[in-house]
């Protein structure tokens, strides 16, 4: 008998939208203080300096907020764990909407509009507005959760490029690990590796012999942050068991051919 189809994963709406406005809120804090040369540094995201993935991080609150004023689609079919594979296909356009929304304003003016914009659309509409994206229809309450990861990703990525320390909402972490570890037991069903990600997630995946009792065979253990650098392709899997930062045991534990879940 084949195993039962996993149920999706239940995300606490009042959290979950708390999280994005505070991970917003975060780095609103921490890049209105940038000076002209901070902003101008390189990233390790392409062509991209500071103040474009800055006014990225904008641009991700202000479309959400664009979203909500159009009319809704009829009916919400992308769930949260099938978010991650379909971006990199839009990527491109992501950056030209982006750069035409947002060109010509400071960042301080960019944060303070686009805040404005978000907290008074979320308070407009429930979870089960439908939005219209590119990638499909969606529940908003599915799809603030995505929200998640693009800013706690980009967080981490400002926080390399710039030098900042801009914490982690706990509750925004929380979720984008979650997330992404859900990706990737869609990627790979199955049930013969645990990846554990303490203190978020735990996920079975890989087809295989299915444990059932004591120690899994095959055992992959992270951190969060490390997690998702991985998942997102800020890491490469070598590096992180070298350093130490990422467990594996078991001859099936090596899930490096999985990763990145997105690029």
């Amino acid at each position: 008998m084949p195993p039962a189809k996993k149920r999706p994963r239940n995300y606490d709406s009042a959290r979950t939208r708390a999280a994005v406005l505070a991970q917003f809120g975060l780095v609103a804090d921490a890049v209105r203080g940038l000076t002209p040369d901070e902003l101008s540094r390189p990233t390790h995201l392409g062509e991209w300096t500071v103040a474009d993935l800055a006014g990225h991080v904008a641009w991700i609150a202000d479309s959400l907020a664009r979203g909500l004023d159009r009319p809704p689609a009829a009916e919400g079919r992308l769930l949260p764990h099938d978010w991650p594979f379909t971006t990199v296909a839009l990527a491109g356009k992501i950056a030209d909407a982006a750069r035409e929304t947002l060109t010509g304003a400071p960042v301080a003016e960019l944060y303070e509009r686009a805040g404005a914009r978000l907290t008074e659309a979320l308070a407009a509409h429930g979870d089960d507005r439908v939005l219209d994206l590119w990638i499909g229809p969606m529940r908003l309450g599915d799809f603030l959760v995505t929200r998640t990861v693009e800013l706690v990703v980009h967080t981490d990525d400002l926080n390399r490029a710039a030098g900042l320390e801009i914490p982690f909402d706990r509750q925004a972490l929380a979720a984008c690990t979650r997330l992404l570890a859900d990706a990737l037991a869609v990627k790979a069903p199955g049930g013969a590796v645990e990846v554990r990600i303490p203190p978020f997630a735990v996920v079975q995946c890989v087809e295989g012999p299915r444990h059932t009792r004591g120690t899994p065979p095959n055992v992959v253990e992270t951190d969060p942050l490390t997690w998702i650098r991985l998942a997102t392709g800020r890491t490469e899997w070598a590096a992180e068991l070298d350093g130490a930062r990422v467990s594996a045991s078991g001859e099936r534990a090596d899930v490096s051919g999985l990763l990145p879940l997105m690029a």
